[in-house]
């Protein structure tokens, strides 16, 4: 496939969507695929019928490239064809997709598609009424019909519009390689975050193993056990973070409060530390101050972010 095909190729999610969209369901392939041998019957005749009426339209480059490629008649007339072959698949939708691409190369406007499927619509509806006698089975023909037709207008008109203007703008062409540059570049950062914290948490387990050996290892008992404590509560808000850059790599949303839960429990664990080593003195109890105001600033704001996430 061409590097075009593959800028709008046709996903598998969006073809669910294609069909949801239309509510094309199996019914409907299985009424449009009973057709094609009366289809298969009659096909020339629609295409030559299409071809008068965009020699009527009175464009003389559009009439000349009727008149030099006898190619399009065979591509119409299997273009009409597959409508009612039942592969509706990837493949089949690429193909409608390259049909804009292609209308967009030749300088064929897109009320020519328009044009197409008027007439391939008349036509197949005078063909059910001739040809289908029941006038309910012949209402549920038209209906699975129109909503093809439908269909392929949409992507054909969707991809003729894309290529257009990937045609017509450089600005968009660059816009487009950018965006996919840093997608590709978010994603290895993201590798790197994730990496970064896998070492960061490593680094704090170790702290926190220092601050258990000098819990039993060392005189002070108190000045241990807050040590400890700090350590650990650093070491859980670590695991929240990992918690989170996982489940924002796998398409959760991203909260921020965690990062402010690391810088608070990070002054909360400095605050214990400066409190037990029981200094005094004006510039101690100013720095113990700080230290407060910024936790209680810090609370607030942890409070506030996690709300604003609960709501959003």
């Amino acid at each position: 496939m061409d590097a075009g095909a593959e800028r709008i190729s046709v996903t598998m999610e969006n073809l669910k969507t294609i069909f949801e969209r239309y509510n094309f369901t199996a019914a409907d392939r299985e009424r449009l695929t009973s057709l094609l041998p009366v289809v298969e019957e009659c096909v020339d005749e629609c295409i030559l019928r299409l071809h008068r009426r965009i020699h009527l339209m009175g464009d003389q480059e559009i009439n000349r490239l009727l008149d030099e490629h006898g190619s399009l008649t065979r591509y119409h007339r299997e273009w009409m064809l597959d409508m009612f072959r039942g592969r509706y698949d990837r493949q089949y939708f690429n193909k409608l997709a390259r049909i804009g691409r292609t209308h967009t190369k030749f300088g064929i406007r897109p009320h020519y598609v328009n044009v197409s499927m008027n007439v391939l619509r008349d036509f197949l509806m005078q063909l059910l009424s001739a040809k289908i006698e029941d006038r309910e089975h012949r209402t549920r023909m038209k209906e699975s019909i129109n909503k093809m037709i439908d269909i392929n207008l949409d992507i054909i008109t969707s991809s003729y519009v894309e290529e257009e203007i990937q045609t017509l703008s450089a600005t968009y062409r660059v816009r487009n390689a950018l965006v996919n540059f840093a997608e590709k570049f978010s994603g290895a950062m993201n590798l790197v975050l994730v990496l970064s914290l896998i070492v960061i948490t490593l680094g704090v387990v170790g702290l926190f193993v220092y601050d258990l050996a000098g819990l039993f290892g060392g005189s002070d008992l108190s000045k241990g056990i807050i040590a400890t404590l700090g350590s650990l509560l650093i070491l859980w808000v670590m695991i929240e973070l990992m918690n989170t850059e996982i489940a924002h790599l796998k398409g959760g949303k991203f909260n921020i409060s965690v990062f402010i839960g690391v810088a608070l429990v990070t002054f909360i664990r400095d605050l214990m530390i400066a409190a037990l080593k029981h200094e005094e003195g004006a510039q101690a109890y100013t720095l113990i101050g700080i230290m407060v105001g910024v936790i209680l600033v810090l609370g607030i704001v942890y409070w506030l972010v996690v709300r604003a996430e609960t709501r959003g």
